[in-house]
C-alpha cells in the first residue's frame, strides 16, 4: 500500500489555518462594513453560476451516487478502512446516530415540513395545480428526492476517501492527502495547502449555512411558544446564546462530547417521530411515504438530470441545486467526520451505511412531519400553507399545533434543534481544527475554540446580509470549486484502490512464486532420496513368501 507516513495525534496549525483565517476575516469584515454590497456580489456570483454551470452540478451529483455504488459492490468493498481484521470503534447504532445527527439534523427538522408545504403551495416546475393533490404527490416526491441518495453521496465520497488515506494508509486526514495518488509529494506542498484552504473555507460555509437555519427556525419556534419577535436581532441574540453552549462541548472530547450529544438527539428525534407518527394521520402518513418511495424511484433518473433551458424557469436552481450545493459545501466537513468515526468499516459497509439507512430515516421524517402538515391541510383546512408562504421557517411550529399536547411538543422540538445545532458546530470544531492542525485527531481545545468563534461570526454576516436568501446564494457559490475538486478526488481514490489491488495480487503472485518453489524443491528432494534408495532395494534379496 505504499510508504506509510507516521501521523502525530497532535499538531499546532499551520498555514492553511492562517490562510483560512485571513480569507474568512476578510468576507466577516466586508459583511459586517458594507452588508448590502456583499449581498449583491453574492447574488451576482450566484446568477454567473447556476447560469452557466448549472448542469455540471447536477452531472457531479449523480457521478458521485454511480461511483459510491460501483465501489461499494465491486471488489474494492471487501477493504477494510483500517488493518485488515480490525474491529470498528463504534456500535452501529451508535455510528449510524452520530452520521445522522451530524449530517441532516437541522436541515430535516427545518425543512421536514417547510419544503413539502412550499412544493403543495407553489408546485415544482408548474406540473399541477397549487395546493391540489397532485401537487401535494410532486411535493413528497421532491422531497423525498432532495434529501435521498445523491445528497448523501456527496458526504459518503469525501469521507470515503479521507478514511482510506487516514486509517488504511496511515496518512494525515486531510482532504489534501486524498489526492496523494494523483499529484504525489505536491499534496504536502503549496498545492496541497492550497487544496486544504479551499476545503476549510467551503465548510465554514456550510456549517454556517446551517447554524443560521437552526437561528431562525429556533426564531420561529420561540414566536410560536413564546412572545418573542422573528428578526435579524433576536436571531443574533439565539446565535450568542447557541454559541456559549456549543463552545463549552467543544472543549470535551469527541466520544464524550459530540456522541452523547448525538445520542441524545437520535433519542429525542425518535421520541417526537414516534409521537407524531402515532398521535398524527397513521394511515395517511404511511400511505404517503410508500407512493412517495415509488414515484421517487420511478423518476431518480429524470429529475437527477433535470434543466429547463425551454421554459427559464428558475426552479431548479432554487430548490434542487441550492441542496446539491448545501450539500456538497457541507460535504469536506460532514465526510471528515464520517471518516473520523468509521475506523474498522469494510468500504461496503461504510457506502450502505452513509447512503443507505440515513435516507430511509429521512423518507420516515418527511412522511410523517410532511404527510402530517399536508392531511392537515388538505382535509382540515389548517391554514399551514398560508403561513409558509409568509414565513418559511415557522411551518413545522403551524404543524404541530394540530397535534395532541402542542405546547409541550413545540418545547420539545426547540430542545431538539438546539440540540441538532450544537452536534453540527461541535463537530464542525473538530473537523476544521483537524483540517488546519496537520490532520491531527485530536485538535488543540483553543483550536477548536477558535473555529468555534469563526464560525458563528460567518453565520451572524450572513444573517446581516439577508437571511435566508443570503444562506442559500453562499451555499451555491462556495461549493462551486469544491465541487471540482471532488470530481477528483473521487478519480484519485480510484487510482488508489487499483493500486492497492495490482500491489496486492503482485504479492499474492510473488508468495505463489516461492510457495511453487517450495513445493518443487521438496518434490525434487523426495525424488533424489527414492533414485537413492532404489540400487539398495534392487540388490536386496527376495522376501520368503509363506505357502
Amino acid at each position: 500500500m505504499g510508504r506509510r507516513v507516521a501521523v502525530s495525534e497532535r499538531r499546532g496549525p499551520g498555514w492553511v489555518f492562517v490562510w483560512s483565517v485571513l480569507v474568512l476575516a476578510a468576507f466577516v469584515g466586508i459583511g459586517v462594513a458594507r452588508p448590502d454590497a456583499l449581498a449583491g456580489s453574492a447574488a451576482r456570483a450566484l446568477e454567473f453560476t447556476t447560469t452557466h454551470f448549472g448542469w455540471l452540478y447536477l452531472f457531479a451529483t449523480t457521478g458521485f451516487l454511480v461511483f459510491c455504488l460501483s465501489v461499494a459492490l465491486s471488489d474494492y468493498g471487501r477493504i477494510r478502512l483500517g488493518a485488515d481484521g480490525e474491529v470498528p470503534e463504534f456500535s452501529y447504532p451508535t455510528w449510524l446516530g452520530m452520521i445522522f445527527s451530524a449530517g441532516m439534523g437541522v436541515g430535516l427538522v427545518f425543512w421536514g415540513v417547510a419544503e413539502p408545504m412550499t412544493h403543495y403551495v407553489e408546485p415544482p416546475l408548474g406540473r399541477a395545480d397549487a395546493r391540489s393533490a397532485e401537487a401535494a404527490r410532486l411535493a413528497m416526491q421532491y422531497s423525498l428526492f432532495h434529501w435521498g441518495f445523491h445528497q448523501w453521496a456527496n458526504f459518503a465520497v469525501v469521507g470515503l476517501a479521507i478514511a482510506y488515506v487516514r486509517f488504511r494508509q496511515q496518512r494525515p486526514g486531510l482532504i489534501s492527502e486524498t489526492f496523494r495518488a494523483s499529484i504525489g509529494d505536491r499534496a504536502g506542498g503549496s498545492l496541497g495547502h492550497a487544496i486544504n484552504v479551499l476545503a476549510v473555507v467551503s465548510t465554514v460555509f456550510g456549517v454556517a449555512t446551517t447554524l443560521g437555519l437552526g437561528v431562525i427556525q429556533i426564531n420561529s419556534g420561540l414566536g410560536a411558544v413564546g412572545d418573542v419577535a422573528f428578526g435579524v436581532a433576536p436571531q443574533l441574540k439565539i446565535l450568542g446564546g447557541i454559541t456559549v453552549v456549543f463552545l463549552l462541548c467543544s472543549l470535551l472530547p469527541l466520544e464524550s462530547g459530540v456522541r452523547y450529544v448525538s445520542d441524545a438527539n437520535m433519542v429525542l428525534a425518535a421520541v417526537l417521530l414516534l409521537f407524531v407518527f402515532f398521535t398524527g394521520p397513521t394511515d395517511f402518513i404511511t400511505a404517503a411515504m410508500t407512493n412517495a418511495i415509488g414515484d421517487y424511484f420511478a423518476n431518480m433518473i429524470g429529475m437527477s438530470l433535470l434543466m429547463t433551458p425551454y421554459t427559464g424557469d428558475d426552479w431548479v436552481e432554487r430548490w434542487t441545486i441550492f441542496y446539491w450545493a448545501w450539500g456538497l459545501s457541507w460535504a469536506p466537513f460532514v465526510g471528515s467526520f464520517i471518516a473520523r468515526i468509521s475506523r474498522g468499516r469494510t468500504i461496503r459497509e461504510f457506502v450502505l451505511g452513509v447512503i443507505g439507512m440515513p435516507v430511509l430515516l429521512s423518507a420516515l421524517w418527511f412522511a410523517t412531519f410532511g404527510g402530517s402538515a399536508l392531511y392537515f391541510e388538505m382535509f382540515d383546512g389548517a391554514g399551514i400553507g398560508d403561513a409558509v408562504v409568509v414565513e418559511m421557517s415557522s411551518a413545522l411550529f403551524a404543524t404541530l399545533d394540530w397535534l395532541p399536547g402542542a405546547d409541550v411538543l413545540g418545547v420539545a422540538m426547540l430542545v431538539l434543534i438546539v440540540l441538532f445545532v450544537i452536534t453540527s458546530a461541535n463537530s464542525a470544531t473538530f473537523v476544521l481544527g483537524m483540517f488546519t492542525s496537520r490532520g491531527a485527531l485530536v485538535p488543540s481545545r483553543l483550536l477548536r475554540l477558535s473555529w468555534g468563534v469563526i464560525q458563528v461570526a460567518v453565520a451572524g454576516v450572513l444573517l446581516l446580509s439577508g437571511g435566508l436568501a443570503a444562506l442559500q446564494t453562499m451555499s451555491i457559490v462556495a461549493a462551486f470549486p469544491f465541487m471540482v475538486l471532488m470530481l477528483f478526488m473521487a478519480a484519485s481514490l480510484l487510482k488508489a484502490l487499483r493500486d492497492e489491488r495490482r500491489q496486492r495480487e503482485l504479492h499474492e503472485a510473488i508468495m505463489w512464486e516461492r510457495m511453487q518453489r517450495l513445493v518443487e524443491a521438496e518434490e525434487a528432494r523426495l525424488e533424489a532420496e527414492r533414485q537413492a534408495a532404489s540400487p539398495l532395494q534392487a540388490d536386496a534379496p527376495p522376501q520368503s513368501r509363506e505357502v
